[in-house]
């Protein structure tokens, strides 16, 4: 008999249909809603990505290059130089005057002028630095003859610190500190996966570990292996092995305060400002001034400085890129260490009754 009047009528709240308010609370308890989510936030940071790098990297223009001038500097056709090329590069010379050529190529060497002009009788000597940066050496070595046929002063240009042969477009460091970035926090994502277990410490040391393993990796290919560049082998080890651990440190900062998201912000500041910022594809003077200015703060830009000044300006090295790794490396170890209790992963300590069972 009950068959014939079919299943009892739905009673209580699993009869009725599911409000707006509770389909939207089991979508955002499922799996669909971070990946939803990832979805959209893949979308904006390709669009990010190549916008970030289009817009410096795709039409870099000079504003201003410090420049340092010996010999006749109020010599009419030394004026009508200067007037001529900042007129063709739409760009201001930021001249330094120096007593003598020795102390203007001591500046090169320190990395505070890009040029050296030397202005003579009948005409002018400019001397570009390609290891200083090789877009604003190729800017300055190309404008430069056509200014002096335009203003009829002899242009005579070298390149006074060239780039090795077996990195032409000076593009090496910058790539070899961009792996360095990248594996340095696709390695902090990887122990947050597959050694989720590990306590701060660990952590921390396994970060040490592959930060210095992988440094080694990286110099080693590039020197012993490819031999594009010539390293100082352990102070380009030691700089790319302290970028790996930075970064692999940042990610877990922001693993520590955000959770799931944390690559979100790892990859705003590393790759999406870092990056194009850091002057290794495009120098500093030739990028817009806010970004010249904050890239030197920021992991990527230290990184590219100190290798660049490692391999090209052997014993004119500064602190500053290595405070600037050492700073973010400080800061995101104290946060994590100080709020490691929210970090997702970790063994924590077993209760006391368990430890015979």
């Amino acid at each position: 008999m009950s068959d014939q009047h079919g299943p009892p009528p739905p009673h209580g709240a699993h009869g009725r249909p599911l409000t707006g308010a509770e389909k939207w609370a089991a979508f955002k308890k499922s799996p669909f809603f971070p990946a939803t989510v990832l979805v959209f936030i893949l979308a904006v940071a390709a669009g990010l990505f190549a916008g970030s790098y289009t817009y410096t990297m795709a039409n870099p223009t000079p504003r201003h290059i410090p420049t340092a001038v010996v010999g006749a500097q109020d010599a009419r056709h030394g004026k009508a130089f200067v007037d001529g090329m900042e007129q063709a590069l739409n760009a201001s010379l930021r001249l330094r005057e120096y007593k003598t050529y020795k102390e203007a190529r001591d500046a090169v060497d320190e990395q505070e002028m890009f040029a050296v002009l030397n202005v003579r009788e009948p005409g002018v000597e400019l001397d570009v630095s390609g290891a200083s940066g090789a877009s604003v050496a190729q800017v300055l070595a190309e404008t430069a003859p056509k200014v002096g046929r335009a203003v009829h002063v002899p242009v005579q240009v070298k390149d006074i610190k060239p780039l090795q042969k077996g990195d032409p477009r000076g593009l090496a460091l910058f790539y070899i500190s961009l792996a360095a970035v990248i594996i340095g926090f696709v390695g902090a994502i990887q122990l947050s996966v597959h050694a989720r277990a590990l306590n701060p410490a660990e952590r921390i040391a396994f970060t040490v570990a592959y930060a210095l393993l992988g440094g080694f990796a990286i110099a080693a290919v590039v020197d012993w292996l490819m031999g594009a560049l010539r390293l100082p082998f352990v102070e380009s080890w030691l700089i790319l092995a302290l970028t790996m651990f930075t970064s692999g440190m940042v990610f877990t900062m922001f693993n520590t305060l955000m959770g799931r998201w944390a690559m979100i912000p790892t990859w705003g500041l590393m790759v999406l400002l870092g990056n194009p910022s850091s002057g290794g594809a495009v120098s500093w003077p030739l990028l817009p001034s806010l970004l010249g200015h904050i890239g030197q703060w920021l992991p990527p830009g230290a990184s590219v400085n100190a290798q660049h000044t490692a391999v090209y300006f052997g014993g004119h090295q500064h602190a500053f890129p290595f405070l600037v790794l050492g700073g973010w490396a400080v800061l995101s170890c104290t946060v994590f260490w100080v709020w490691r209790h929210r970090h997702p992963g970790g063994r924590g300590a077993k209760p006391a009754h368990a430890v015979g069972s």
